[in-house]
């Protein structure tokens, strides 16, 4: 199979999704450029800022959703299952489904005051079920920031060229957030600056790598808890949104150079289509969309949609082009996940490749070889930089996100101790260690947050007397999917004797059944349903 034809097909689907089956759902919504957004109505200058151009919050929402993700669900889907199931997953998912849920729950907290998903489920579905899909959330939130606390300090120790580039992105961006705000500077004129600092920053890490000697492993993960720490409590367009903003044009580059490589060397894809219906991982279906999960649709999206996204926005008109657009352009970098991997290479040696190396390897590997006519050697270096950045995104989102859930929850008004808590518990998690005994979960758990997403956006249009069928069926459709994944986990956790993660497969079964109760209790008392 030619790598073009696959590339001009997918492209071509996402564009009409994006063109057409998008305005269905803005005109579902009632988009009214005419509304005010929260980012107006609630200005605080902490997290309700509007963004100056909605390529800037674009940046920041991109790279808040990317993170691996869609490289490394991808890569490992299309080695267990064949690259073709892959590919159809990522493609119709994305329009169908992810696409639906990232702008629903975007829009829909846009018109709840920029309020958290789990915190609307308390309008829409009961109070119960706010509180124990807030706990639920906010736990995620937490294995979140342990995991990508340890992966981030770990890739510090064994990769210490990107150090620089990482860490001295956080003063640029201090630096960009401040010219536009306080200075009144060009957007344009900004950004230009910006990428020429963090271009240097990586050309001078290359040079100048920054190695720890000793626990350097610790020492990194207590800077970057502290990191967090500040970027959560600071305002929003002063860290957080440049560094995401400048963030993103590292993965547009990426992308970009990966494509333009693709597009001189016309690489056959090798690899096999379709492997089989069962692996040693469970069955194409359910598990297929579970491991991919942010390349098709992924629950953590809903809390940057309305965490930190909602608060930004400055223009309804503009949740298209940031909700919709940013999940197609984050199924554009799964698909070229799926390509790096697949051109020149047997579905024999990518499973090997893939037990030595792991998946982020894989794709640097593969990414080297297609981006060679434009990066040279560089093509790996550049991957592992443009994947720790959002790391880094994903860590420090995960933190501010996670103090809106405890604010929420608690009531507590100060952002400092809100944010200590968090912190701390992140932390805290992941310098015990212990996070590895439970992140085998967090694939279905990811799901299951985008199925109860999925539910309260439903659920408020429903109150609202809309049409559900866009985004009940994809409901619908993921709560199976994810309680199926969740059954099979459970069976296997069991015959392997891990009584924990059987444990935690059962709390996610009952989480996902007791919101289901709930909301058909919404739904069959339609006539007392609150006004929203």
């Amino acid at each position: 199979m030619n790598s073009i034809f696959i590339i001009a097909v997918s492209s071509i689907l996402f564009f009409l999704g994006y063109k057409f089956y998008c305005k269905k759902l803005e005109l579902l919504w009632q988009i009214n450029p005419k509304n005010t957004t929260p980012a107006h109505s609630r200005s605080d200058g902490i997290d309700f800022v509007p963004a100056r151009h909605w390529l800037v919050l674009f940046g920041h929402h991109f790279a808040s959703i990317a993170g691996a993700g869609p490289i490394i669900g991808p890569v490992i889907a299309c080695v267990l299952w064949g690259w073709l199931p892959a590919l159809i997953w990522i493609v119709f998912g994305t329009i169908f489904i992810g696409g639906v849920h990232d702008f629903g729950a975007l829009i829909t907290s846009v018109r709840q005051e920029g309020r958290s998903i789990a915190d609307i489920a308390g309008d829409t579905i009961s109070r119960r079920a706010k509180i124990i899909f807030s706990c639920f959330v906010w736990l995620a939130l937490v294995l979140v920031i342990a995991v990508f606390t340890y992966l981030c300090a770990d890739t510090f120790v064994k990769e210490p060229k990107i150090v620089l580039p990482s860490l001295g992105l956080i003063p640029v961006a201090m630096l960009i957030g401040f010219m536009p705000y306080h200075l009144k500077t060009n957007v344009i004129a900004t950004t230009i600056l910006g990428l020429v600092l963090l271009t240097g920053l990586i050309f001078l890490g290359n040079i100048f790598p920054i190695s720890l000697l000793e626990n350097s492993l610790l020492i990194w993960s207590l800077v970057l808890l502290f990191y967090c720490y500040i970027a959560s409590i600071l305002p929003v367009n002063i860290l957080l949104q440049p560094r995401d903003y400048l963030s993103s044009f590292l993965l547009f580059a990426g992308v970009a150079f990966g494509y333009l490589g693709i597009f001189i060397l016309r690489p056959k894809i090798t690899a096999s289509a379709y492997i089989g219906w069962k692996t040693h991982e469970g069955f194409l279906w359910p598990m297929l969309c579970v491991t991919i999960a942010c390349g098709a649709i992924s629950g953590f999206h809903s809390l940057i949609a309305s965490g930190t996204t909602s608060k930004q926005i400055s223009n309804e008109a503009d949740a298209k082009r940031i909700g919709f657009g940013g999940m197609i352009a984050e199924g554009l970098v799964a698909i070229l996940a799926i390509l790096a991997i697949t051109s020149g290479a047997s579905s024999k040696n990518l499973i090997v490749i893939l037990k030595d190396i792991g998946p982020v390897r894989l794709f640097a590997q593969g990414y080297n070889e297609v981006a060679n006519p434009i990066l040279g050697g560089f093509g790996g270096f550049i991957a592992i930089t443009i994947l720790n950045a959002f790391i880094l995104t994903t860590l420090d989102t995960a933190t501010r996100i996670g103090r809106y859930l405890t604010e929420e929850l608690l009531g507590i008004k100060n952002r400092y101790f809100s944010t200590f808590l968090v912190v701390l518990a992140g932390g805290g998690l992941a310098l015990s260690g212990k996070w590895n005994k439970i992140w085998p979960a967090f694939g279905a758990s990811n799901q299951l947050v985008a199925a109860l997403a999925l539910i309260v956006v439903s659920a408020w249009l429903f109150c609202k007397n809309k049409t559900l069928r866009f985004t009940l069926i994809p409901a619908i459709f993921m709560i199976v999917t994810t309680i199926a994944a969740l059954v099979f986990q459970s069976i296997n956790y069991f015959k392997g004797r891990d009584y924990f993660l059987f444990a935690v497969s059962l709390v996610l079964t009952g989480l996902a059944l007791f919101m289901l109760m709930e909301a058909y209790r919404a739904f069959k008392k339609r006539f007392l349903c609150p006004k929203v």
